[in-house]
């Protein structure tokens, strides 16, 4: 799970993430983080959409190569 340190540096900075949902990349979500509470964090997509996401996904900047599992 993504610590409230690594989320925070993330927004404050405005990095772009990549969200690691399963094996598929097709199914990754990239955008900023916007608020975040125990369970969840909403980021916001490129198009301006907000998603709702679990915070136990894979959460790294979307300039880092996606890991093969």
């Amino acid at each position: 799970m993504i610590s409230d340190e690594q989320l925070d540096r993330y927004r404050v900075e405005g990095t772009l993430l990549r969200v690691i949902r399963d094996a598929s990349p097709d199914n990754d979500v990239r955008g900023i983080v916007v608020a975040w509470d125990d369970e969840y964090v909403l980021i916001r997509k490129r198009n301006k959409h907000v998603v709702k996401l679990k915070r136990n996904y894979r959460y790294q900047p979307d300039t880092e190569e996606r890991p093969v599992d």
